[in-house]
Protein backbone atom coordinates (compact mmCIF):
# COMPACT_ATOMS: atom_id res chain seq x y z
CA UNK A 1 0.00 0.00 0.00
CA UNK A 2 1.86 2.95 -0.93
CA UNK A 3 1.37 6.40 -3.15
CA UNK A 4 2.78 8.22 -5.84
CA UNK A 5 4.63 12.02 -4.83
CA UNK A 6 3.21 13.89 -7.11
CA UNK A 7 6.37 15.77 -8.76
CA UNK A 8 4.70 19.28 -8.14
CA UNK A 9 4.73 17.84 -4.91
CA UNK A 10 8.71 17.05 -4.82
CA UNK A 11 9.77 20.43 -5.55
CA UNK A 12 7.76 21.64 -2.11
CA UNK A 13 8.30 19.25 0.04
CA UNK A 14 12.49 19.81 -0.42
CA UNK A 15 12.81 21.84 2.72
CA UNK A 16 13.56 20.65 5.96
CA UNK A 17 10.26 18.85 8.00
CA UNK A 18 9.26 20.70 10.86
CA UNK A 19 8.98 19.36 14.55
CA UNK A 20 4.86 20.02 15.24
CA UNK A 21 3.77 21.31 19.15
CA UNK A 22 1.64 19.41 21.11
CA UNK A 23 -2.25 20.34 21.67
CA UNK A 24 -3.80 18.97 24.38
CA UNK A 25 -0.76 16.51 24.67
CA UNK A 26 -1.30 15.36 20.58
CA UNK A 27 1.70 15.70 18.69
CA UNK A 28 3.27 14.72 15.65
CA UNK A 29 2.21 11.04 14.51
CA UNK A 30 2.43 8.75 11.21
CA UNK A 31 -0.34 7.74 9.54
CA UNK A 32 -0.82 5.85 6.47
CA UNK A 33 -1.05 8.00 3.39
CA UNK A 34 -4.73 6.51 2.96
CA UNK A 35 -5.72 8.25 5.95
CA UNK A 36 -5.30 11.57 5.27
CA UNK A 37 -8.56 13.58 5.68
CA UNK A 38 -9.45 17.36 4.78
CA UNK A 39 -8.93 19.50 7.43
CA UNK A 40 -5.52 17.39 8.49
CA UNK A 41 -2.37 19.12 8.62
CA UNK A 42 1.02 17.59 7.87
CA UNK A 43 4.87 17.67 7.67
CA UNK A 44 6.80 17.37 4.34
CA UNK A 45 8.65 14.04 4.50
CA UNK A 46 12.30 14.79 5.24
CA UNK A 47 13.92 12.47 2.26
CA UNK A 48 12.31 12.74 -0.62
CA UNK A 49 10.85 9.24 -2.32
CA UNK A 50 9.24 8.57 -4.95
CA UNK A 51 6.31 6.83 -2.76
CA UNK A 52 5.04 7.36 0.41
CA UNK A 53 3.36 4.80 2.66
CA UNK A 54 3.48 7.31 5.96
CA UNK A 55 2.85 11.13 6.56
CA UNK A 56 3.24 12.90 9.93
CA UNK A 57 -0.19 14.51 11.47
CA UNK A 58 0.23 17.63 13.19
CA UNK A 59 -2.52 19.65 15.14
CA UNK A 60 -3.26 22.65 12.75
CA UNK A 61 -2.31 25.63 14.85
CA UNK A 62 0.87 24.08 15.44
CA UNK A 63 3.61 24.86 12.36
CA UNK A 64 2.61 22.69 8.90
CA UNK A 65 3.49 22.52 5.98
CA UNK A 66 0.95 20.96 4.23
CA UNK A 67 -3.23 20.70 4.89
CA UNK A 68 -5.37 18.28 2.96
CA UNK A 69 -8.42 19.77 1.81
CA UNK A 70 -9.80 16.53 -0.52
CA UNK A 71 -9.69 13.85 -1.38
CA UNK A 72 -11.18 12.95 -5.63
CA UNK A 73 -11.65 9.39 -6.88
CA UNK A 74 -10.17 9.19 -10.20
CA UNK A 75 -13.32 7.51 -13.02
CA UNK A 76 -12.08 5.08 -15.76
CA UNK A 77 -14.07 4.49 -18.13
CA UNK A 78 -15.35 1.20 -19.05
CA UNK A 79 -13.07 -0.83 -20.69
CA UNK A 80 -9.84 1.53 -18.90
CA UNK A 81 -9.68 -0.17 -15.68
CA UNK A 82 -5.68 -0.39 -16.41
CA UNK A 83 -3.27 1.77 -14.55
CA UNK A 84 -4.00 5.18 -17.28
CA UNK A 85 0.12 6.38 -16.67
CA UNK A 86 1.58 9.36 -14.46
CA UNK A 87 0.39 11.86 -16.95
CA UNK A 88 -3.20 11.18 -17.43
CA UNK A 89 -3.41 10.84 -13.20
CA UNK A 90 -1.60 14.16 -13.27
CA UNK A 91 -4.17 15.84 -15.39
CA UNK A 92 -6.83 14.78 -13.36
CA UNK A 93 -5.05 15.68 -10.08
CA UNK A 94 -3.99 19.47 -11.20
CA UNK A 95 -7.69 19.59 -12.43
CA UNK A 96 -9.46 18.30 -9.62
CA UNK A 97 -7.34 19.93 -7.06
CA UNK A 98 -7.41 23.23 -8.52
CA UNK A 99 -11.48 22.76 -8.78
CA UNK A 100 -11.94 21.80 -5.30
CA UNK A 101 -9.16 24.85 -3.97
CA UNK A 102 -11.83 27.85 -3.60
CA UNK A 103 -14.73 25.42 -1.77
CA UNK A 104 -11.78 24.82 0.85
CA UNK A 105 -9.55 27.67 1.11
CA UNK A 106 -12.22 30.67 0.35
CA UNK A 107 -10.41 31.50 -2.81
CA UNK A 108 -9.83 30.77 -6.35
CA UNK A 109 -6.65 28.72 -6.61
CA UNK A 110 -5.55 31.25 -9.41
CA UNK A 111 -5.88 34.55 -6.92
CA UNK A 112 -4.69 32.75 -4.06
CA UNK A 113 -1.23 33.06 -2.40
CA UNK A 114 -0.99 29.46 -1.58
CA UNK A 115 -0.14 26.68 -3.59
CA UNK A 116 -1.25 23.28 -4.21
CA UNK A 117 0.12 19.63 -4.42
CA UNK A 118 -1.63 16.29 -4.33
CA UNK A 119 -0.43 12.66 -3.86
CA UNK A 120 -1.07 10.17 -6.47
CA UNK A 121 -2.03 6.41 -6.54
CA UNK A 122 1.03 4.46 -7.36
CA UNK A 123 0.95 1.79 -10.06
CA UNK A 124 1.11 -0.72 -7.60
CA UNK A 125 -1.33 0.26 -4.95
CA UNK A 126 -3.92 1.10 -8.03
CA UNK A 127 -3.21 -2.61 -9.18
CA UNK A 128 -3.19 -4.52 -5.54
CA UNK A 129 -5.59 -2.62 -3.34
CA UNK A 130 -7.69 -0.88 -5.69
CA UNK A 131 -6.35 2.74 -4.88
CA UNK A 132 -7.79 5.43 -7.51
CA UNK A 133 -7.86 8.33 -4.57
CA UNK A 134 -6.08 11.63 -4.60
CA UNK A 135 -5.50 13.44 -2.28
CA UNK A 136 -4.87 17.19 -2.51
CA UNK A 137 -3.29 19.38 -0.05
CA UNK A 138 -3.13 23.18 0.16
CA UNK A 139 1.07 23.97 1.05
CA UNK A 140 3.04 26.88 0.41
CA UNK A 141 6.84 27.76 -0.67
CA UNK A 142 7.30 30.65 2.19
CA UNK A 143 6.94 30.29 5.91
CA UNK A 144 5.31 27.29 7.18
CA UNK A 145 1.40 27.36 7.98
CA UNK A 146 0.53 27.98 11.79
CA UNK A 147 -3.60 27.69 11.43
CA UNK A 148 -6.00 26.08 8.79
CA UNK A 149 -6.28 27.60 5.79
CA UNK A 150 -9.97 26.14 5.63
CA UNK A 151 -12.27 29.61 4.57
CA UNK A 152 -9.24 32.11 5.10
CA UNK A 153 -8.88 33.24 1.51
CA UNK A 154 -5.42 33.54 1.62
Amino acid sequence: MRRRLAPAAVAVLTGAALTGCSLFGQGPEQVSVFDAAPGECFLAPEEIVAELTEITRVPCDSAHDQEAYAVVDYVTGEGTEGYPGDGALKDFADGSCAAEFAGYVGVDYRDSSLFLTYLLPSARSWEQDGDREVTCFVTTTGEPLTATVRDSAL
